[in-house]
């Protein structure tokens, strides 16, 4: 029987109950300032996709069964080592036994580019709505959609044409996509959090204080964020976004991150979003995050910055041949 088939069966037969992480009493290791302890580097490995494939219906959790499934074909597809399967790439070959890839025009990606990824229970990393799909996009009142997703600048005429990703300035915070430079490193002290995202080595600062966010007129990177401890949750709130950025959610009007340690080696992660000028309401996102022993290594974006220069002269290449 193919795997496909199998898979389906088990989906279609399941009538097992799971446990959401988020029900679990969360692990009780304190700092020195007897802060719930979230320190150390962890991973964002997952395969749960972030929307439900339609094949789960309204299921949210996966069983043992396809959970164990599930490990054997992605293990399968990692000796393969053919495509790079970023993000939810993972979890549809797994299922589809096809892979798709990632930049099938130049092949500059496979999978020993990427880490070993790790099987969790949930469907999606949608919890609300309930669906597990992204709510519907803004409408202006004219029915137009906003902020409709846009590709990069493939024929730039200078460096300013090109996105601050492609120019190695940031993917945004927080940089939510798995597998592929998804580490970050948590750092406590007495009044304050700092993660260090792997990827594009953005660092972000959270004051654990009361005081009031800054003047809406006032615009950061990364916004303006407060955060403080809810038991033993870590709650972060973000506003005042620059809109720069065209990665992660820098566009929100607000995120509303928590952040609880599970486990010696898990960190239940949650972000609720709320982006009014692409979707029409508010949602949420939860995935686990898991612990790793190793550091965090530099994040060599322009390896020796000459990237810059050949996307550029590739650019003009390309408007010799078309001429």
């Amino acid at each position: 029987m193919k795997f496909e088939s199998c898979l389906l069966l088990l989906i279609a037969s399941s009538a097992v109950a799971a446990t959401s992480f988020a029900q679990i009493t969360a692990w009780d290791k304190r700092t020195i300032d007897d802060q719930p302890d979230l320190q150390g580097v962890w991973g964002n490995n997952t395969i749960t996709p972030v929307e439900r494939p339609d094949r789960f219906g309204n299921r949210q959790f996966l069983t043992n069964e396809e959970q164990t499934l599930l490990q054997r074909r992605i293990s399968e597809i990692t000796q393969e080592d053919g495509d790079a399967l970023f993000g939810d790439g993972v979890f549809e070959a797994a299922f589809s036994g096809e892979t798709v890839s990632y930049d099938p025009s130049t092949g500059n990606y496979d999978q020993s580019w990427l880490v070993e990824r790790s099987v969790h229970n949930r469907t999606s990393q949608i919890i609300e709505p309930l669906n597990g799909k992204f709510p519907p996009r803004a409408e202006d009142s004219s029915g137009i959609t906003f902020n409709q997703p846009q590709r990069g600048n493939t024929a730039p005429s200078s460096w300013t044409d090109l996105t601050v990703d492609d120019r190695c300035i940031s993917y945004g915070a927080p940089y939510l996509n798995s597998g592929y430079n998804s580490y970050w490193q948590i750092v406590q002290s007495r009044d304050h959090i700092i993660i260090v995202q792997e990827m594009m080595h953005d660092v972000r600062i959270f004051p654990l204080s009361d005081k009031p966010q800054l003047d809406e007129k006032i615009q950061l990177w990364h916004g303006d964020s407060r955060a403080f401890f809810d038991g033993d949750t870590l709650v972060v709130e973000t506003s005042n976004f620059s809109n720069k950025s065209s990665f992660g959610h820098n566009r929100s009007k607000k995120n509303i991150e928590r952040f609880t340690r599970l486990n010696e080696n898990q960190l239940l992660y949650q972000i609720t979003i709320d982006q009014p000028d692409t979707y029409s309401t508010a949602f949420t996102r939860e995935f686990i995050m898991d612990y790793t022993p190793e550091p965090i290594y530099e994040y060599a974006c322009h390896e020796g910055n000459y990237s810059m220069t050949n996307m550029l002269r590739g650019a003009r290449v390309q408007e010799e041949n078309i001429q």
